[in-house]
């Protein structure tokens, strides 16, 4: 294909995503397809090149019929992943540069736009400067956690761990209501399900302070070596908030690694208002955001920040004979391929330029703004409502509620509302009691939207 032919095809494939925007609302939010249906659509792949005709054609017959319409404004399950438009072109652009930005030298300007862009949004953030020269893009807040472990893991050991590996003695701590996410990034460090330990949480489903208080100090006179405590600010089930400053005085009483996700409710701290609920995230250790969840940036963009690189890439760093370079060794530079797993980088930074160029900060906030408004909306009908109410309090965009008449009343609700193909919602369980999850957050999402979707709850005609 050359520049000739990309210019052409190209318009046909910007025209076919404008067309498939302009007209999302028009599928079921949840793709109606069986398993194995999008197989059995498929041919062979072919001997001979061929045109794009045929793929975009099967776009249309195939992967559309097949797909779950996350930017669909009746989406309310999970969480938002937005991908703005302005944030696929900034990924068009990413792809059309096709750099690898492993180190400095690969491509200077994949590092050090990355570079501007984290320590700019330290302050939009609110976030303290200790993070300022601490922030790199992971995918995802998966890996970020993974990546804070090991930096834990590191400290902790004083940099044994490189060579000896673990002893079996670390510890971390999380609570049941904490991101599988953490769980996982401990069996992956090597670390096994045994050093997992899940604290108790209190009516409003945050780490209690006590309970953990408790465990660390029982896991020390067994001999154990506490390494992290993740306190998440917007847990996945609920909302929930830990209290993050009581658990940093905790943590640091016994030199252990503060890691906070926000990987949902992170972006929320660009609102002034809103930053009471990332109280003591500036005694943090790490912290991460996930721009894809709920910042109009297309998957994948996690943001993270550490008050300690220096720890990070002493943990990740190896510097084989093929990758050495004048700039690395100048000590002048930053090379993101150690503060990562991978070892290879895309430029994912152009995708958030692009969405804080083409809205600015205002315009993000704006959009922060009008999900809150729109979910205290639902909460206020969810109150005045006879038949339902809410499971917790209410925590920005995210409403978690119940009818009264039990959970049976409550999954028949849910599946009336993913049947008609209008709208999406998940659930969770509280305390043994199944519940409905509305994430408000599409970027298309407005207020008869949410509309509709309380309507078809309560059996009212959309």
């Amino acid at each position: 294909m050359d520049p000739d032919e990309f210019r052409r095809i190209g318009h046909e494939v910007i025209d076919w995503i404008a067309d498939y925007r302009s007209r999302v609302e028009d599928f079921p939010v949840r793709s109606p397809v069986e398993p194995g249906w999008v197989r059995g659509q498929l041919a062979g792949l072919p001997e001979r090149g061929e045109g794009f005709d045929g793929l975009l054609a099967d776009l249309d017959r195939v992967v559309l019929p097949g797909t779950t319409h996350w930017q669909h404004p009746g989406f309310f399950a999970y969480f938002p992943s937005n991908a703005s438009l302005p944030s696929v072109l900034g990924d068009l652009l990413s792809s059309g540069l096709g750099v690898q930005g492993m180190l400095w030298s690969t491509s200077p300007a994949a590092t050090e736009v990355e570079q501007h862009l984290m320590d700019e949004l330290v302050g939009a953030f609110g976030l303290p400067s200790s993070f300022l020269g601490g922030g790199v893009i992971q995918d995802t807040a998966s890996s970020a956690a993974l990546v804070a472990v090991l930096a834990a893991l590191h400290r902790a050991s004083g940099g044994k761990w490189r060579q000896s590996g673990v002893d079996g003695t670390e510890t971390v701590y999380v609570s049941s209501q904490t991101h599988s996410s953490l769980e996982r990034a401990a069996r992956m460090a090597g670390l096994g399900e045994q050093a997992v330990r899940a604290i108790g949480v209190d009516s409003r489903l945050a780490m209690r302070v006590d309970d953990l208080t408790s465990r660390i100090r029982s896991d020390v006179e067994a001999g154990r070596r506490p390494i992290m405590v993740c306190a998440t600010v917007g847990t996945t089930g609920t909302g929930a908030v830990d209290p993050v400053r009581e658990i940093a005085a905790l943590c640091a009483e016994h030199g252990i690694w503060l890691h906070v996700d926000a990987a949902w409710a992170g972006p929320a701290a660009l609102c002034p208002e809103f930053r009471g609920l990332f109280d003591g995230v500036e005694t943090a250790d790490s912290f991460t955001a996930n721009a894809h969840k709920w910042m109009l940036t297309a998957f994948d963009l996690s943001l993270f920040w550490t008050a300690h690189p220096d720890v990070l890439v002493d943990a990740l760093t190896i510097l084989p004979e093929y990758l050495r370079n004048t700039a690395t060794e100048s000590g002048a530079v930053v090379d993101y391929r150690d503060w990562q797993i991978p070892l290879g980088r895309r430029f994912r930074a152009l995708k958030l330029w692009s969405v804080l160029r083409w809205y600015g900060l205002e315009g993000v906030r704006e959009h922060l703004r009008g999900h809150v408004e729109l979910a205290r909306l639902l909460e206020s009908w969810v109150g005045a409502s006879e038949d339902w109410e809410l499971v917790v309090p209410r925590t920005l965009s995210l409403v978690t509620i119940a009818h009264r008449a039990g959970d049976e009343a409550t999954r028949a609700a849910m599946d009336h509302v993913n049947a008609t193909g209008d709208a999406f919602v998940t659930h969770t369980v509280v305390d043994g009691r199944f519940a409905i999850r509305v994430a408000i957050g599409a970027e298309a999402t407005r207020e008869h939207h949410v509309r509709a979707l309380w309507d078809t709850l309560t059996g009212l005609p959309a």
